[in-house]
């Protein structure tokens, strides 16, 4: 550190410095203001967006609850169009399908899923839009498209969603009249920790059918 001797040779000292460095220090504090302030005000923004798209969500949760389809579709079409890329555009799109199948239009409901499979912006949110297609299909016959659908998940992203898979790969099984492979599914479900509170009754369904197969094949046996 220098040392002077004199108040005149610290002035002095002073604007030296200030000439080498006065113009850097003030821009570098005026764009740290700029960076503090344009974060602060980012921040801002974003969460009034946030708080703005919830109440709009609200709304449409409320429509859904009372049947009001006509105001479903306008309010999903404006959070789509003015929050598309917050989550509640996704979940918009998936309440809106789940109107579609009340309506009976299965077939949009579908193209909505199958879109929001692709690209909903969480692997969670995919899956979510993945087993409702897959129920949709086996509402709809598609037995072996929706089977298609389960061997295309992708396990490494489809984690918490093994059990709900399996139970309804026996489910397709099941309409496929492929009953050894829908027990084995429905056990596969069991060990994942599925909580269907219907499963067992499924499994023991299979069982009573097979016994009552033996039976009949039992009593169609020639006596000797």
């Amino acid at each position: 550190m220098e040392i002077y001797d004199t108040e005149e040779e610290q002035v002095a000292a002073i604007k030296r410095w200030w000439k080498e460095n006065g113009v850097s220090t003030i821009v570098g504090i005026v764009g740290g203001i700029i960076v503090i302030v344009g974060w602060n005000s980012w921040q801002s923004y974003s969460e009034d967006k946030a708080n703005q798209a919830s109440a709009l969500y609200a709304q449409l949760l409320d429509s859904v609850s009372n049947k009001k389809d006509e105001s479903v579709e306008k309010i999903t079409e404006r959070i789509k169009g003015q929050y598309g890329s917050t989550a509640y555009a996704i979940y918009a799109e998936l309440l809106l399908a789940k109107t579609r199948v009340e309506q009976g239009d299965l077939e949009s409901a579908k193209s909505i899923l199958e879109k929001q499979m692709k690209v909903a912006d969480s692997k969670e949110l995919r899956n979510v839009a993945r087993v409702r297609l897959i129920k949709l299909m086996l509402a709809t016959d598609e037995n072996e498209k929706g089977l298609q659908l389960i061997a295309e998940a992708d396990p490494s992203s489809s984690q918490g969603f093994s059990a709900s898979y399996d139970e309804l790969t026996g489910d397709l099984y099941l309409a496929l009249g492929r009953l050894g492979e829908a027990r084995t599914a429905y056990q596969s479900a069991l060990r994942e920790g599925s909580r269907s509170p219907l499963l067992q009754f499924k499994l023991d369904d299979i069982t009573a059918a097979d016994i009552i197969e033996s039976d009949a094949e039992l009593k169609s046996e020639p006596v000797q």
